[in-house]
């Protein structure tokens, strides 16, 4: 039911040759997400991190060939999520479908008004409640949080945005990230 879902906002995106972008939005804190690393036999690494709950968030959408992310410190609310539409077109250019979640900023009053002050340049489709496998964004929030900020202890907030922001930017360039995260989400 969920794939059938998904697979008639993408042949209506194909007929109306819109450009498909799933968008998501996650938070990043300078707790550090351990995984199993390598030490020399008898030294276990230790990490240390600070216990605040202060974060970093970032929303990215996701092409099949492109990355395209904004980060902002604290929460992801309705106003971002407007300025990262019209980042989104301006970048992008042609008619686009945008493939979200059901979080409550993206369907708040601010963000149908923009919508549809753009007479049909954005449109949105939903993902199906508890699909967030289907969401090729997923992917890449794991990939960021267990690979590439795997076991990394900031000093403090600026010093997790500017490496978070680095390993998005590289993955931007990384052709191979962008297909797999497609791929876990069996949309390929």
């Amino acid at each position: 039911m969920e794939m059938r879902h998904l697979a008639i906002a993408q042949k209506k995106a194909r007929r109306e040759q819109r450009l498909i972008v799933f968008v998501d939005e996650s938070g990043l804190s300078e707790r550090p997400t351990r995984v199993r690393t390598w030490a020399p036999k008898g030294q276990t690494p230790v990490i240390q991190f600070h216990f605040n709950w202060t974060h970093v968030s970032v929303i990215a959408g996701l092409t099949r060939t492109n990355c395209l992310f904004r980060l902002h410190q604290g929460s992801i609310k309705k106003e971002e999520i407007v300025q990262f539409l019209k980042a989104l077109k301006a970048h992008l250019k042609q008619p686009l479908l945008v493939i979200w979640d059901g979080l409550k900023a993206h369907k708040s009053r601010l963000v149908r008004h923009y919508l549809d002050s753009l007479n049909g340049h954005i449109q949105m489709a939903f993902l199906p409640p508890y699909a967030p496998d289907l969401n090729p964004v997923e992917y890449l929030w794991a990939w960021l949080k267990r690979h590439a900020l795997a076991n990394y202890c900031p000093g403090d907030l600026s010093e997790l945005h500017v490496t978070a922001r680095n390993k998005l930017k590289s993955a931007q360039k990384r052709a191979s990230i962008i297909a797999s995260c497609w791929m876990q989400a069996t949309l390929w």
